[in-house]
């Protein structure tokens, strides 16, 4: 089945849906987007994502022509006409349409809005029954005194330049240090490490704000453990009794190897499986019913 897109106000099928070569998401990068995922016919912490992608548009000024409840509507409507149950969801808001000025000003037609919805992702598959290996980038988290991290915007070359270096080793993923040498993320995923039970992971000054990582941090109270936030470095995770991934594409992703030294015994830790369980016992029982009734509203 042709997936169904939604572009500007009308859903199109896949091969159908396109934007003008001279928007500024294409040219220059200029917009935001939000990664979602469904389960069980549910759609995970939606306001949560919606709220992200409000966030990172103001703070590139960048107006959204929807209100967040509108938004939410056409994400359900779009998950609806796919028959989405468990799925990956890419709303993505560009500047619009402009000409090949870096102004945005230039952009008359005003932003432009797409909504991706497609049936199942798995971003690692079985690699987590062996966890990852993973290789440390050479190129550093752009800092926030240049560009905050916080903003989920649609330029991710700083990201891909590491994720083609991990390609380049043979490594599952990349981890992206700051400009102090301070661990901050992988290329796609926020990052942990467990010491004496104590879960640790970066603040969000140099990473991005992850809704997984987020949820990482309610759930470990529930499991009897401590959580913290602090800086850490390349020798607190080669130490590290276990460590992990978070992510809306990768959930959580069990690290076993970092450059080459093994953490842990090797093999996915006992902790990282809890969370791992404790997550998917979440994500399947809570979210946004997709299935409801049809919407009153043109979208």
């Amino acid at each position: 089945m042709e997936l169904s897109v939604y572009v500007d106000g009308k859903f199109y099928p896949q091969s159908e849906a396109k934007v003008s070569v001279f928007d500024h998401g294409l040219l220059y990068g200029d917009g935001v987007f939000e990664g979602i995922r469904a389960y069980n016919g549910r759609v995970f912490k939606l306001d949560r994502h919606l709220d992200r992608l409000y966030h990172s548009a103001k703070a590139i000024d960048l107006k959204i022509p929807h209100t967040k409840e509108e938004m939410a509507n056409i994400i359900l409507e779009t998950c609806r006409r796919n028959e989405i149950r468990e799925g990956y969801i890419r709303p993505v808001i560009t500047r619009g349409k402009g000409d090949l000025g870096l102004d945005p000003r230039k952009c008359k037609s005003g932003p432009s809005v797409v909504v991706i919805a497609q049936p199942g992702l798995s971003l690692y598959g079985k690699v987590y029954e062996r966890g990852l290996k993973v290789v440390t980038s050479s190129y550093r988290r752009v800092p926030p005194q240049s560009l905050s991290p916080s903003i989920k915007s649609l330029n991710y070359l700083n990201n891909i330049m590491a994720r083609v270096e991990a390609n380049q080793y043979g490594a599952d993923e990349a981890l992206m240090l700051d400009i102090h040498g301070y661990v901050s993320e992988a290329t796609a995923e926020n990052f942990f490490i467990i010491r004496n039970s104590t879960i640790v992971t970066p603040w969000t000054s140099t990473n991005l704000p992850g809704v997984t990582r987020e949820t990482v941090l309610e759930i470990v109270p529930q499991l009897g453990l401590k959580a913290e936030e602090r800086l850490f470095t390349l020798y607190d995770v080669w130490s590290a009794d276990e460590a992990f991934i978070s992510g809306t594409a990768a959930e959580i992703g069990p690290v076993v190897e970092l450059d080459g030294r093994t953490i842990g015994d090797g093999k996915p830790g006992p902790t990282t499986k809890k969370i791992m369980k404790a997550f998917r016992d979440l994500v399947m029982t809570t979210g946004t019913p997709i299935e409801i009734a049809a919407l009153s509203q043109k979208i």
